[in-house]
């Protein structure tokens, strides 16, 4: 039985099903997930409801010393909700008010700081899945697997289309389209630890594949990194 648990940091663009694969390798494996999109989304819902100034740093770094973000286990959804100061923040936290407001928030540097700082604190006892936009490259640059996601871009839109459509009939394609767009340029030209695939990171393009598919291809990375790890101990 293998004795070592390792760190697998997920990154890719939006809606390319990182935190479907995330959630559902941690529970083959017994392992934490912790989504670190759900934390940047928590965290623009603060600055949202208190109209937080994003162009003064002041506000924003005032505003950060009042948000506290943990992970409830849920077990009716089997997975973690993110609270927000001890608010479930999981119900709004997906509103296309947040969705066209989060890239933006977190590309500021003290947003960046204040996050990847617990994201680092939460892997320091290994036996984590965690997915985002720069976990392999600024959070978790010496993980034992890291993947980058990636899929056709109409593909993209359609599943985001479907995810926002099932809570909000008014949403249309190019709505959709328009967010994922912008949200790509901003995430991938961003000063602060910008969305770029990891040198030692797997490709992993799921546009034809399915989540099940999908997961047994990267459960057979994760036991291969195991037992290497194994070994090395």
């Amino acid at each position: 039985m293998p004795t070592h648990k390792i760190i697998v940091a997920i990154d890719g663009l939006s809606s390319c099903g990182k935190s479907t694969l995330a959630r559902e390798l941690a529970a083959q494996l017994g392992y934490n997930y912790i989504d670190s999109g759900a934390m940047y989304r928590a965290i623009t819902l603060y600055f949202l409801r208190n109209n937080v100034d994003l162009s003064d740093p002041a506000e924003v770094i005032n505003a950060i010393a009042n948000i506290n973000l943990s992970f409830v286990f849920n077990e009716r959804r089997n997975a973690s909700d993110i609270y927000l100061n001890d608010e479930n923040a999981e119900p709004y936290i997906r509103d296309m008010l947040v969705s066209e407001k989060v890239s933006e928030v977190a590309a500021l540097r003290e947003v960046r700081s204040f996050a990847v700082a617990q994201q680092k604190r939460m892997g320091r006892r290994k036996g984590i899945v965690m997915d985002g936009r720069d976990i392999g490259t600024t959070v978790f640059p010496d993980a034992e697997l890291k993947l980058y996601m990636t899929a056709d871009p109409e593909i993209r839109v359609m599943r985001r289309f479907q995810e926002l459509y099932a809570v909000n009939h008014e949403i249309s394609l190019d709505e959709v389209r328009n967010n994922l767009e912008l949200r790509d340029y901003i995430d991938s030209t961003r000063e602060e630890s910008p969305l770029h695939r990891a040198a030692d990171a797997i490709l992993i393009d799921n546009s034809n594949l399915t989540r099940e598919e999908q997961l047994k291809q990267v459960l057979a990375l994760v036991n291969e990194r195991i037992q290497t790890t194994d070994k090395q101990h």
